[in-house]
């Protein structure tokens, strides 16, 4: 990899602007800098808090925590690495082949590799059977035909949907992809039904969610193999003049980072950690975050809160910093919280963890977290007692009622297990 250099550019109202360039021989020494046009410039806005605009160069560490966080992790990951004869630790190669679509608004160009051709092809219903029935395997095949970058260690592809024509499409090379689309886990029952009962409770209950829906591959089937799950990128929009590509108009990107790239911490630090050392804890930093850096922080940190509470009662402990993002507006000028996405209740499932990925007043099992220690938590993160509590006793004192309706409501859709879940979650979470 002698002689590194590739360009990140970043859109900017519709406008794809260079940024900056990674330089370096290898993954282990690559770093980033801004370009110095790009800094002079009147639109120039730094593309992560962690990496704030200046003449410097970034470190090694600095420049793989953000790039490193654009790609996906896990069995995905694995599979775009032996595609592509490299170790799943070489970051570099990885962004090399999948980014030309990544989250948010940032693309990759290396000059030294050619462009897939941009484009849609449509997803036949043989393909939308296969990745729904073969899990992993076939998404994986899909991100590396597609050069697509989804982050997460989920089976999980971007897919292009077209409302009119209610048909799918895979984008390639530049196109946008409108919606991520994931498979139900071959280790975990249910999965998919579990992340939309949850999502719509929390609908339900003032929380912020994308559009999400459970694609059924068979009309009567609803087991595991036969089910995807839809969501619709709120990091996309479409907007009167937006570009049609192979008759399809596509949306613009808008810019988004989660909190473990705003925060400078790398994604094998997602989880919190009980070390036995007094450190400032994941959500204080979330807060103070959305603080200084939020067009709304008023509105941001109580929304914050919500989702942190609701993560306790729903029993989500995988609610790990990486499944909370930032948004960006599409000249980047202003920051909000992102939407409330991979959601579920993971004490369904016997292998779970019982702790937290975010502690609540130091502590991070979730069955030792108690009303206090949240009111704690709160004077701790700068937040007033009286509103914090207010949301938490709301919550606490309507989720069993909006769980079984929003069970209810799946279960007239044909999804009928959704009712057993939901007694099964109530029989779980603690709502003393």
């Amino acid at each position: 990899m002698s002689g590194l250099n590739l360009k990140v550019q970043i859109e900017i109202n519709g406008n794809f602007v260079l940024t900056g360039h990674i330089t370096g021989s290898s993954f282990n020494d690559a770093v980033f800098s801004y370009d110095e046009s790009y800094i002079f410039s009147p639109i120039a806005r730094a593309i992560s808090l962690s990496l704030p605009l200046s003449k410097k160069e970034f470190d090694a560490e600095a420049t793989k925590t953000f790039f490193d966080g654009l790609l996906p992790e896990g069995f995905t990951r694995q599979c775009v690495a032996d595609s592509i004869h490299t170790s799943s630790d070489d970051y570099i190669s990885i962004l090399r082949e999948l980014g030309s679509e990544c989250l948010g608004a940032i693309r990759i160009i290396d000059e030294d590799n050619p462009a897939v051709k941009t484009g849609y092809t449509p997803l036949t219903v043989k393909e939308i059977k296969e990745l729904a029935k073969e899990g992993a395997g076939k998404s994986a095949e899909i991100v590396v035909k597609s050069h697509l970058s989804l982050t997460g260690a989920s089976g999980k592809v971007g897919l292009y949907y077209d409302d009119a024509s209610r048909k799918w499409y895979k984008p390639h090379g530049y196109a946008p992809s409108t919606h991520i689309v994931k498979q139900s886990h071959v280790r975990y029952k249910n999965i998919v039904l579990n992340e939309q009962l949850c999502l719509l409770t929390a609908q339900k209950m003032g929380i912020e969610i994308p559009e999400s829906f459970i694609l059924q591959t068979h009309k009567e089937k609803f087991s595991d193999e036969d089910v995807l799950f839809a969501t619709r990128r709120f990091d996309r929009f479409f907007d009167s003049d937006s570009a049609i590509i192979d008759g399809l108009k596509t949306p613009y990107r808008l810019h988004q980072e989660d909190f473990a790239q705003a925060l400078g911490i790398s994604s094998a630090f997602k989880y919190e950690k009980d070390d036995g050392i007094e450190t400032v804890g994941y959500l204080k930093r979330m807060f103070d975050l959305i603080q200084k850096y939020s067009s709304n922080p008023i509105e941001d940190v109580l929304k914050l809160w919500r989702r942190a509470v609701f993560n306790f009662m729903i029993g989500n402990t995988d609610n790990h910093i990486k499944n909370s993002s930032l948004i960006y507006s599409k000249d980047l000028s202003s920051i909000r919280l992102a939407p409330f996405y991979d959601v579920v209740c993971t004490r369904l499932y016997e292998n779970s963890r019982d702790e937290m990925s975010v502690s609540i007043n130091g502590k991070l099992n979730i069955n030792q977290i108690t009303r206090n220690d949240f009111e704690n938590e709160a004077k701790n993160c700068g937040l007033g007692s009286k509103p914090a509590m207010k949301i938490y006793d709301e919550l606490h004192t309507g989720i069993k009622k909006t769980l079984l309706d929003s069970a209810d409501e799946l279960s007239k859709k044909g999804f009928t297990e959704a009712k057993s879940m939901a007694k099964k979650i109530l029989s779980l979470i603690s709502l003393s």
